[in-house]
């Protein structure tokens, strides 16, 4: 652990404050989208898009990882400042990813442990993977210049690593037949990432589906371009560029993005569970343009103290996102014996029935659905779940402490 940087005084000790406030506001997202009162009563943006397409809750995630590769620009900078060699930065590189991914398989293992059944692959694994393949690259290609800001000519190898990543996995989707379904299937059973995922990972995937994963092996090529993406964001903004032109740059680059990516909708479809390349620019551009105009309200005309609970909420983010997800679980465990509704009215001599139900939907159920339609209980429930993080995130700020995973 180690003290937090005061709210006041974040600008002045080198952080990009609006980077921090699109950090908070994620995972505030990943939170809110993940603990909804009941799953049968969700509102469309907050729920994922079932395959093609998107919705705004499949922009979360990839704002996560380009997140994680804007940081890696300053955070590698910083380092190198305090005497770090690129030896030391891979090291240290190692060691994080290790234990991201190791408190990943903890929270899907929680609290039986069955290895022979445990899910391997999974949102926190994600991040830990892609950090550490996009940090390797990053420090191959400017293991001498890292001190310094980036030129084009510095970019150009990121540049070429994240269409041959783009390139490559579209060609490996389209191009390689699928036993028993053929080329180009892109159907969830059907696709080749569906399939390496049976092959290598049977019995290690999500619950839900059994025979291919969100976060599975070969999706995870793509993914690691999200985190590039970020870095070339981080460098344009660590640039000696005027802020002003680096908010315009932003912007016009999120907005290429965008018709980019809606354009190669049509050849290779928008799909988060598969992360498509057309995926990845899309969602690269929806986060430059928010933290363009971040950048803009924050580091330009200094409007902060808004900002504050999203501060807050970025400087303990991984590990709130995994507190969140242990306590999701533990009320999900924690089982309570409620009498259930005679089938016929009081009088009528019907034996009392007893169920069994989560502390989860005994908590929602008892305190939450009464108060509102089924859709703004549900989402009321997600809310409170966010604030009580807020909370204790404000709690650990407070005292200056900042737990990094």
């Amino acid at each position: 652990m180690s003290p937090a940087v005061p709210f006041a005084q974040a600008a002045i000790a080198g952080r990009l404050v609006s980077l921090d406030v699109f950090r908070g506001l994620t995972i505030a997202a990943m939170i809110l989208v993940n603990n909804p009162g009941s799953w049968a009563h969700i509102y469309w943006p907050l729920q994922h898009a079932p395959w093609h397409g998107w919705t705004p809750t499949d922009l979360v995630f990839p704002f996560f990882l380009f997140i994680v590769g804007v940081s890696m620009v300053f955070s590698f900078a910083a380092r190198i400042e305090r005497g770090a060699t690129p030896a030391q930065l891979a090291r240290h590189v190692l060691v994080r990813s290790a234990v991201i991914f190791a408190v990943g398989l903890f929270l899907h293992g929680f609290p039986y442990f069955r290895l022979a059944t445990i899910r391997i692959p999974g949102v926190l694994q994600r991040i830990a993977v892609c950090y550490l393949f996009a940090a390797l690259i990053v420090l191959a290609v400017r293991r001498r210049s890292l001190a310094r800001a980036a030129t084009v000519r510095d970019a150009a190898p990121i540049v070429a690593v994240i269409l041959g990543l783009l390139v490559g996995y579209w060609a490996l989707m389209t191009f390689v037949p699928v036993p028993g379904y053929g080329a180009g299937n892109l159907t969830p059973q059907g696709n080749l990432a569906a399939y390496i995922d049976r092959a290598l990972l049977s019995g290690h995937l999500w619950s839900q589906t059994r025979t291919w994963d969100p976060e599975g092996i070969l999706s995870t090529l793509p993914a690691i371009a999200t985190v590039l993406f970020g870095v070339l964001v981080g460098e344009w903004l660590r640039s000696q560029h005027p802020a002003q032109l680096k908010v315009y740059g932003l912007f016009f680059a999120g907005g290429a993005c965008l018709f980019a990516g809606w354009l190669l909708d049509f050849i290779f479809p928008i799909n988060k569970n598969l992360w498509t390349s057309s995926y990845v620019i899309l969602t690269g551009g929806f986060a430059m343009v928010l933290l363009a105009g971040l950048y803009s309200l924050v580091e330009l005309r200094g409007w902060r103290r808004w900002a504050k609970p999203f501060i807050v909420f970025g400087t303990n983010s991984l590990f709130v996102f995994a507190l969140s997800g242990l306590l999701a679980k533990t009320l999900g465990l924690i089982k309570i014996t409620v009498e259930r509704p005679a089938p016929c009215p009081p009088d009528c001599g019907a034996p009392t029935v007893l169920r069994e139900i989560s502390l989860h939907s005994y908590i929602y159920q008892r305190f939450f659905a009464p108060l509102a339609a089924p859709e703004n209980a549900s989402l009321l429930f997600a809310v409170c779940f966010v604030l009580l993080f807020l909370a204790l995130n404000w709690l650990l700020y407070r005292r200056r402490l900042f737990i990094k995973i």
